[in-house]
């Protein structure tokens, strides 16, 4: 019997809560567009005894921040903006390295080395401060305002973190197609008169595909660590923007995506830290449920548990005296692997 994914309790709990908070997101734009709640003060027998921002209550869940706007109403308006960018981005990262990794693997196997110690240097860049002088003349407002639009600096944020990470995603996949290359069963298609187009078709891509998807997760989760970065650098997905008038306000996000809703509040973490700490919270939670995702899928597809398989492996290479950590994504621990093997 084929198994079934969405019968995973794992899998079917993230899968949930991605999916609501987005369809509630677009839906809440739909009915209220992106207005949102006001609560100046509270007053108790004509006296004021709390101003903006207001502290938790039942009414206002996660507090209000320093302009009185409920924080619920921004965090849900802007989780489309967030959760759906971050797939995009993740799925262009998987889907433009994989026939890299295949011309790696297969068709210039024997350069394969060279370029992966060229590409080496990649791991040590750092991503979002390399995309944060990248992204600046696009997404913070001049004086003039945007000569672009809100579309076309999506589109362009989207092409720049998806091509930053490409190298090094599609020399991984190169080396683990081919380890999956050099398998009995590849060479027994080939003697059998299989081309290298069918052998990729009908045989590498689906050894490949549990991998992809676990990929393609991972993915997802640093996508939103770089956002959280970015929001932190005050430069928000589709835009900052910037105030040059007498009154100065701070930098604030465009579309009330989560980074935006970090970036322009943390400095009250001491004295509001409910306006920080909810957007924190979203991340947070966003990416435990693409982790439940991942574990469920694995659980499903191979009836082990990825988390715990990756912490034994930690542990048992420990002991081996190997130097690959918990930390490492499946595919570094091929090059790893890869490396031990030619070495």
């Amino acid at each position: 019997m084929k198994p079934n994914i969405w019968k995973n309790p794992y899998f079917l709990t993230g899968f949930l809560y991605i999916t609501l908070l987005i369809l509630a997101s677009f839906l809440y734009s739909i009915l209220w567009g992106d207005e949102v709640r006001r609560l100046y003060f509270i007053s108790e027998n004509g006296l004021p005894v709390e101003a903006a921002p207001i502290s938790p209550k039942w009414a206002f869940p996660f507090g209000t921040d320093p302009l009185g706007l409920d924080m619920l109403g921004k965090i849900v308006i802007g989780a489309k903006y967030t959760l759906i960018t971050a797939f995009i981005i993740a799925f262009l990262r998987v889907a433009v390295s994989l026939p890299i990794g295949f011309v790696l693997g297969i068709y210039l196997g024997k350069y394969r080395k060279s370029v992966n110690g060229m590409i080496d240097s990649f791991h040590y860049l750092p991503l979002s401060i390399l995309a944060y002088f990248l992204l600046k003349p696009v997404l913070w407002e001049p004086y003039n305002g945007f000569p672009t639009t809100l579309t076309e600096r999506f589109i362009i944020e989207i092409v720049v973190l998806t091509i930053l990470i490409v190298p090094v995603i599609s020399s991984l996949l190169g080396n683990e197609i081919a380890l999956i290359y050099k398998e009995e069963f590849i060479f027994s298609a080939r003697v059998l008169g299989a081309n290298r187009l069918r052998i990729i078709v009908k045989h590498i891509l689906p050894s490949l595909k549990d991998k992809l998807v676990i990929m393609f997760g991972q993915q997802v989760m640093q996508t939103l660590i770089i956002f959280i970065h970015l929001g932190l650098l005050q430069l928000f997905v589709g835009g900052t923007d910037v105030d040059y008038s007498f009154a100065k306000d701070p930098p604030q996000s465009m579309t009330n995506e989560w980074s935006g809703l970090i970036g322009d509040s943390f400095r009250y973490l001491q004295g509001a830290p409910w306006v920080p700490l909810t957007p924190i919270l979203f991340f947070a939670s966003a990416m435990f449920a693409v982790a439940l995702m991942m574990e469920g899928y694995v659980r499903v597809t191979s009836g082990h548990s990825y988390y715990y398989k990756k912490f034994k492996e930690k542990y048992e290479g420990a002991a081996k005296g190997e130097t690959f950590d918990v930390s490492q994504s499946d595919f570094e621990r091929v090059k790893h692997r890869d490396k031990s093997l030619s070495g």
